[in-house]
């Protein structure tokens, strides 16, 4: 009887561990760490054209028309808090001052009601006063009216003049801004041409950051300009509403000068007639 033929055991082989970390570093898929980490090679690229760095990398020129117009900016937030606290503080002062006249029949009185205080309101008092006793003697009503109202004017020229002060920088630097940082981009875009041509390409990554740099010139012009026009159209109102109440005051005082004036007359006739 035949003998059935036995079959031979499969042989495992057991690979080193060497050759298995092999084989499983190269069928592995990449991880998503190693996956994640492979475009923020470009990240810091981007970071370079952050408004620092390009005005670090502008030149001298840019640089120098960029920090004019920071200053500028900066002027412009000054004069509009001062002028703010002025206007506010002379306005509430000249209220005041002429509410507390408003019952007064004379100048002598209304000196009393509003006391020894500097301001525009005193200084209206204060001419009328000195016209009268300047023109004592003087029968001419309308003379001395027209004396006072003479010195009046000149109050007023001289508180607008006063508090007008700075609106003409304002003005100044919302008008010419824009043109100064138009011509700081013109010479950044003049030296990104040059560069461009000793350079002998126009790779997008090359021009760009000039460019760039050339424009922020404009953008810091726009944002020195803006606020600078619409404070002013502000400030221009806000001086309209007070030198109204300087005429008001300016015709209070007047009215005061013209009651005192008819007052000594009448006293006069009086004494004369008897």
């Amino acid at each position: 009887m035949p003998v059935a033929p036995v079959a031979a055991a499969p042989v495992v082989s057991t690979p080193a561990p060497g050759a298995a970390s092999t084989d499983a570093l190269a069928v592995a898929p990449p991880s998503d760490d190693a996956a994640g980490r492979a475009p923020k090679s470009t990240a810091p690229g981007m970071k370079e054209l952050s408004p620092w760095v390009m005005f670090m990398s502008a030149d001298i020129i840019v640089k120098a028309v960029m920090i004019g117009l920071a200053f500028a900016s900066l002027a412009t937030w000054t004069i509009f808090i001062a002028k703010s606290i002025e206007l506010s503080v002379a306005s509430a002062k000249l209220r005041s001052a002429l509410r507390k006249i408003a019952e007064a029949r004379s100048l002598a009185e209304a000196q009393m009601a509003i006391g020894a205080k500097q301001g525009v309101l005193p200084s209206f008092l204060a001419a009328a006063l000195r016209e009268a006793r300047m023109s004592a003697g003087i029968s001419s009503d309308t003379g001395i009216k027209e004396r006072a109202t003479s010195s009046f004017a000149e109050i007023v020229r001289a508180e607008q003049r006063r508090i007008r002060f700075g609106m003409g920088v304002l003005a100044t630097i919302g008008a010419t801004s824009p043109f100064v940082g138009l011509f700081g981009t013109v010479w950044g875009i003049m030296n990104s041409f040059i560069g461009i041509s000793k350079s002998q390409t126009t790779n997008l990554a090359v021009v760009a950051p000039g460019i760039a740099e050339a424009l922020l010139a404009t953008a810091i012009g726009l944002v020195a300009a803006i606020p600078a026009v619409i404070i002013y159209n502000h400030f221009a109102r806000m001086t309209k509403s007070y030198l109204e109440l300087v005429s008001r005051a300016s015709g209070a005082s007047a009215r005061l000068l013209s009651r005192d004036l008819d007052r000594s007359h009448g006293s006069a006739h009086s004494r004369a007639a008897e």
